[in-house]
């Protein structure tokens, strides 16, 4: 049994080593996104012109008269003082070619009080240009860039599956650490003092156990992430009830077949307004965002600057048919069952913002963990390749003597 959990270890490792070494280390550097990018591109996010904003619903109006092309997905409601407007959009449907306009952006940064549009990107485009390395880091990490085909996000199934192994390798691992009850001490133990190839054995092994619980953690939430609908739901649901949810409960049009809305934004707004006045909500309407994949508004509430809910569960949300204006469901951290409460601390797990700050800061940590427990597995399998080969050697002499020559001039 134990000869099986290392060979299955070892080629999970060996298979998933490249990738979570790239997830590691762009996670510890994307949990400070937004400052980091807010540092490298003020341009984008600092505001130019003094005086009082505009309301955000005009502001958004002006970017899409700008280009007709384009049509705003998602819009901060209110803007942080000395901050631009950002917000996101993406292309209509050219009624010539029945296809999406190629407008080569997808991120609109504005003047808050002119107007005027101060610099626009493609969110997570290939690129190390200064402009786009956080939103580029920040997809490589939970896709790779491996391109999407036939309406499926290849990269985002890919590295869901990356984490469904990830969370069984965890409890190989631990099943290996321990290999003798007698020993048990020696798992936790690191050989600071004799260095080379023992200290590195020790810190996969000991590394591992004394953050095992936040590895898996890692992984469980990773594949929340990224294959939430399709593979956490369904096994949170068989354990408890959840909430209906609209992206779980519709199915998704193709990219060329967006939903249109014929509920305006203001009367979605407003509506959701209303709903959370009835449930007793105080912070603000924050942020509104249109899926015409699915044909919902979302409407968000939390005060200026905590669009990242930072803290606890996150933010409130309730969603509306963007064609009837029905209610389509809702988020509200900390109700519902207990399947719901632990659905929505995935993110919230995984990002570290659950504990806010801290959080962040031990995130950022057990991303170069992560990285770190890769390579020094992959040091311990060359070690032991290196030794085997070693070995072989002189009975593969026996048989053939020139193979020693060989050998010795490779």
């Amino acid at each position: 049994m134990r000869d099986l959990l290392v060979l299955l270890h070892r080629w999970f490792g060996l298979a998933a080593a490249l990738f979570l070494i790239i997830a590691g280390a762009t996670g510890a550097v994307i949990s400070w996104d937004h400052e980091l990018d807010e540092w490298l591109n003020p341009q984008l996010f600092e505001a130019r012109t003094p005086g009082t904003p505009r309301p955000a619903l005009e502001l958004a109006q002006g970017v899409e008269k700008a280009d007709a092309r384009v049509r705003v997905t998602y819009l901060p409601l209110a803007i942080e003082p000395g901050h631009t407007l950002n917000l996101f959009v993406e292309p209509r449907i050219d009624p010539a070619t029945r296809q999406a306009y190629e407008v080569g952006y997808n991120q609109v940064a504005v003047d808050p009080v002119s107007g005027a549009i101060q610099g626009k990107r493609m969110w997570g485009a290939i690129s190390l240009s200064r402009e786009n390395l956080l939103p580029f880091l920040y997809k490589l990490h939970y896709t790779m860039h491996i391109p999407d085909g036939w309406g499926i996000e290849f990269g985002v199934w890919f590295m869901g599956l990356i984490g469904i192994f990830w969370v069984l390798d965890c409890f190989v691992a631990l099943w290996l650490s321990f290999p003798k009850r007698s020993a048990w001490r020696k798992s936790f133990a690191f050989r600071w003092k004799e260095g080379g190839y023992r200290l590195n054995f020790d810190l996969h092994r000991s590394g591992g156990v004394w953050v095992w619980l936040l590895l898996l953690l890692l992984a469980v939430t990773s594949v929340s992430m990224n294959l939430n609908t399709e593979v956490m739901r369904p096994i949170v649901s068989a354990f408890s009830t959840l909430s209906p949810s609209p992206f779980a409960s519709r199915m998704p049009t193709a990219p060329d077949q967006p939903i249109e809305p014929t509920i305006p934004v203001e009367r979605a707004i407003a509506l959701a307004q209303a709903e959370a006045t009835r449930r007793g909500w105080t912070a603000p309407a924050g942020g509104v965002f249109l899926s015409t994949s699915f044909g919902v508004w979302g409407v968000g509430f939390f005060a200026p600057g905590r669009d990242h809910g930072d803290g606890g569960l996150g933010n409130p949300w309730i969603y509306l048919d963007a064609r009837s204006g029905a209610p389509a469901g809702a988020v509200v951290p900390g109700t519902g069952s207990a399947g719901d409460v632990f659905m929505q601390a995935m993110f919230p797990l995984h990002s570290g913002r659950i504990l806010g700050l801290p959080g962040r800061i031990l995130i950022s940590l057990m991303g170069a963990v992560v990285a770190m427990l890769s390579v020094t597995g992959l040091v311990i399998w060359i070690k032991k390749r290196r030794a085997r080969l070693r070995k072989n050697i002189p009975q593969s002499a026996a048989v053939r003597p020139e193979l020693v020559n060989g050998a010795a001039m490779e």
